[in-house]
């Protein structure tokens, strides 16, 4: 696939306008041909994975209030890796939904948000820690309670990293997919339950590839009376490279420079 080289920056996402229109609308059901992935993720777990460019993640609420603490890596390159606030500043934004882009610290495209039910996931709240579980719901330890004992979200970030030789240095601020905070006209945020319902779902379109680590553990912010992390879905399927006029690609004049960092590992 040629480069596609974007043009000189002429503006930025606080002075161009988004595009006009609805964006374009994920379909509904994977062709079983693309399908090369499918699995349930128990509430309270985690996953990593290598995803290749140009396949898609879905991610799919199976229950209410579910959650999803997610962070990737340039899997070549590991100190490329997901960067919370290039992402939000370069595109002007507190929330994430169908268009935006997670950026890398070196200025990278990361995963393309191609489709999403929800319209609104959190990239603010950070997760939650042994602490945020035990002050809320108590313990339960492995030993009194086995596989129904409770996890949070740092804990299995840290098991999950060292898998790759990663560690605590390594655990940077991640996105919470499904979730959403609202601000307080004093600017105190206050996390919304049940924001997901059952079978939104949000699609992840990797430009490069990427280690994707993720758990399912309760937002930090969740105001549940009990401990019940929710389940979701995880398909990883194939897609076509994105063309010089995908939605994602031309969403902000800083995305388009992105795609071509990007790119411009691959040629």
């Amino acid at each position: 696939m040629p480069l596609h080289v974007p043009p000189a920056p002429e503006g930025t996402s606080f002075t161009t306008p988004r595009p006009a229109g609805p964006p374009p609308q994920p379909a509904p059901t994977i062709p079983p041909e693309r399908l090369l992935l499918e699995e349930s993720l128990p509430g309270g777990a985690a996953w990593s994975f290598t995803v290749r460019r140009h396949r898609t993640l879905r991610l799919t609420a199976l229950a209410a209030g579910a959650n999803v603490s997610f962070l990737c890596f340039n899997r070549h390159e590991l100190i490329d890796r997901y960067n919370m606030a290039d992402t939000l500043k370069c595109q002007h934004t507190a929330k994430l939904t169908t268009g935006y882009v997670l950026f890398s610290d070196m200025g990278r495209a990361m995963m393309s948000i191609t489709g999403d039910t929800l319209g609104w996931h959190d990239p603010l709240g950070g997760h939650d820690t042994a602490a945020h579980v035990e002050k809320k719901w108590g313990t339960r330890s492995y030993q009194s309670a086995r596989n129904d004992r409770y996890q949070n979200s740092r804990d299995h970030f840290l098991i999950e990293l060292a898998k790759y030789g990663l560690n605590a240095r390594d655990l940077v601020p991640n996105v919470n997919f499904f979730s959403k905070l609202n601000t307080s006209p004093t600017g105190q945020l206050s996390y919304e339950p049940n924001h997901a319902r059952p079978g939104d779902f949000i699609d992840l379109r990797a430009e490069m590839d990427l280690l994707v680590i993720l758990t399912t553990c309760h937002h930090p912010l969740d105001t549940s009376p009990a401990y019940d992390p929710k389940p979701v879905q995880l398909q990883l399927y194939t897609t076509p490279p994105p063309p010089p006029d995908d939605y994602c690609r031309t969403y902000r004049p800083e995305t388009e420079r992105a795609f071509y960092n990007s790119e411009l590992l691959y040629i």
